[in-house]
C-alpha cells in the first residue's frame, strides 16, 4: 500500500510539473543558474589563487636557514653581565659577517633529512649595479646553478640565454627581466657592480630570467658560488644562505623550528616570508565562497516563490486529494517531490553548464607578458568543487519546498471546497 501511494504521489508530482511547463522551466532554470555561476566563478578564482601559490613556493624556499646581523656594538659584549650602569657615547659597531659557520656540514646533515627534497648553498651579497653615473641597489648571488635549476626549476624561467653558459664563463651572471630594463642590457653586453666595499667587478651577462615577482626579477643576477666568493674576497667556505625545498611544504613552520634549536641560526619558513600573499589568497577564497554559496541561497529563494506560487494555484487539486483520501503527509510529499526533481534536474544541467563555462574561460589566452609565463587564465577543475555545487544545489532547493508542502498538508479540504 505504501509503495502505491509512493508511486502515485511521485506522479501527480510529475503531473503538476508537466502542466505547468514554462513555471517548471524558470525554477529549474533558477537552479541551473545559480550552480553554474558557483562552479564557474569558484573553479576560477581557486584556480588563480592556486597559481599565485605556486608562483610564490617557486620562487622562494620552504625554508631559509641564514646568520641574521644585529645590532651588536663592541661595547655590548665587553660590557655584558655587568652589574654596573656604563653609558657610552658614539659605540662602534661591531663587524660582523653574515657567514654560516661550518656551512658545508650544515647543509650535508640537512640534506639526508628524510621530509626534505633538496637544499643548496649560497653566497649572496648587496651591490650597485652601474648604469653610468647612475647605481640600482640589487643583490647578486653565487650558487650551483645546476641545483638551483633542480630547486627552482630555472630553465622554464630563462628569457634569454642557457643556464648552462654560466659555467663555461668565469665572470659569467645570469640577470632578472626587470633589471636587465635598467640597465639596458640584453645577453653578451658586460655590466660592472660595486660591493659595498666600493669595488667594481666587470661582468658579462649569459642569460636574462624571470619569476614573476618583481622583488626578484628587479633587482637579482646569479654567478658561480667560487665568482662571488672573490668578488667578495672570501675564502671558499664563506656561506651565507641554505635553501631547503620540502617534500611537503606545510611542514616547513615546524622542520624551521627544529632547525633554529639545532643550529642558533634563523629559519625562516616560506608562510613567514610570505605573510602578506597568504592573508591575500584567505581573503580571496572567502569572498569566492560567499559570493558563490549566495548565488545558491537566492536561487533556493526564487525556487520557493515558485513553489509558494504552486500551491496557491494548486488549492482546489489540494483540497480534492485530502477529500478522495490523501493525508497531510501525502500533500507534502508530492511538492517535495517536486522541489527536488527540480532540483537533480536544474544541479546535473548547472554542472554541465559550469564546466562549460569554466573551460572557456581556461582557453582565453592570458595577456602576454615577460614575467608571467602562462598561455591562459588559471581555471581548477577539482571534482570536490562540483560535488559541494550539486549537494548544496539540491538542498537548497529541498528547503525551498519543504516550507510550502507544509502550508500544503496543512489545508483544510472543507474550506476550499466551500470557497
Amino acid at each position: 500500500m505504501r509503495l502505491f501511494k509512493k508511486s502515485v504521489n511521485l506522479d501527480i508530482a510529475l503531473t503538476h510539473l508537466l502542466s505547468k511547463k514554462k513555471q517548471t522551466f524558470v525554477a529549474m532554470m533558477g537552479v541551473t543558474f545559480g550552480i553554474s555561476m558557483f562552479i564557474t566563478m569558484i573553479s576560477f578564482m581557486t584556480g588563480v589563487n592556486e597559481f599565485m601559490m605556486e608562483l610564490t613556493l617557486d620562487g622562494s624556499p620552504h625554508v631559509k636557514i641564514y646568520h641574521p646581523i644585529e645590532n651588536k656594538t663592541v661595547a655590548m659584549d665587553s660590557f655584558a653581565g655587568s652589574a654596573e650602569m656604563t653609558v657610552l657615547h658614539h659605540p662602534k659597531p661591531k663587524n660582523e659577517l653574515p657567514k654560516l659557520k661550518d656551512g658545508h656540514i650544515i647543509l650535508e646533515e640537512i640534506s639526508s633529512l628524510p621530509e626534505v627534497s633538496g637544499a643548496l648553498s649560497q653566497v649572496s651579497s648587496q651591490v650597485f649595479y652601474n648604469n653610468g653615473p647612475v647605481k640600482f641597489p640589487g643583490m647578486v648571488v653565487g650558487t650551483d646553478i645546476l641545483k638551483e635549476n633542480e630547486l627552482y626549476n630555472l630553465t622554464e624561467k630563462m628569457i634569454e640565454g642557457n643556464i648552462t653558459d654560466l659555467l663555461t664563463y668565469q665572470d659569467g651572471i645570469l640577470m632578472g627581466l626587470g633589471l636587465s630594463k635598467k640597465l639596458g642590457a640584453s645577453v653578451g653586453d658586460r655590466v660592472s657592480l660595486t660591493t659595498p666595499e666600493g669595488q667594481t667587478f666587470f661582468f658579462r651577462v649569459m642569460g636574462i630570467f624571470a619569476f614573476g615577482m618583481g622583488a626578484i626579477d628587479d633587482s637579482r643576477s646569479y654567478a658561480s658560488i667560487s665568482t662571488v666568493q672573490k668578488l667578495l674576497q672570501v675564502d671558499p667556505s664563506y656561506i651565507t644562505d641554505i635553501h631547503i625545498k620540502m617534500k611537503d611544504y606545510n611542514e616547513a613552520k615546524s622542520l624551521g623550528v627544529r632547525l633554529e634549536q639545532s643550529y642558533g641560526y634563523k629559519a625562516e619558513d616560506w608562510e613567514t616570508a610570505n605573510e602578506a600573499v597568504l592573508v591575500g589568497e584567505i581573503i580571496r577564497n572567502t569572498m569566492t565562497y560567499v559570493v558563490s554559496i549566495t548565488m545558491l541561497i537566492v536561487a533556493g529563494f526564487g525556487i520557493y516563490n515558485i513553489m509558494n506560487m504552486n500551491i496557491i494555484n494548486k488549492m482546489r487539486d489540494i483540497a480534492i486529494l485530502k477529500a478522495t483520501g490523501f493525508e497531510g503527509s501525502d500533500v507534502s510529499k508530492i511538492f517535495l517531490y517536486q522541489s527536488m526533481i527540480i532540483g537533480c534536474l536544474g544541479g546535473i544541467l548547472g554542472l554541465l553548464l559550469g564546466f562549460i563555462f569554466s573551460s572557456g574561460i581556461n582557453q582565453v589566452p592570458f595577456p602576454q607578458n615577460d614575467f608571467i609565463n602562462i598561455d591562459t587564465f588559471p581555471v581548477n577543475f577539482k571534482p570536490f568543487h562540483y560535488t559541494l555545487g550539486i549537494v548544496f544545489g539540491v538542498v537548497t532547493t529541498l528547503f525551498a519546498g519543504w516550507f510550502p508542502s507544509r502550508k500544503a498538508a496543512k489545508v483544510d479540504p472543507v474550506e476550499i471546497i466551500r470557497g
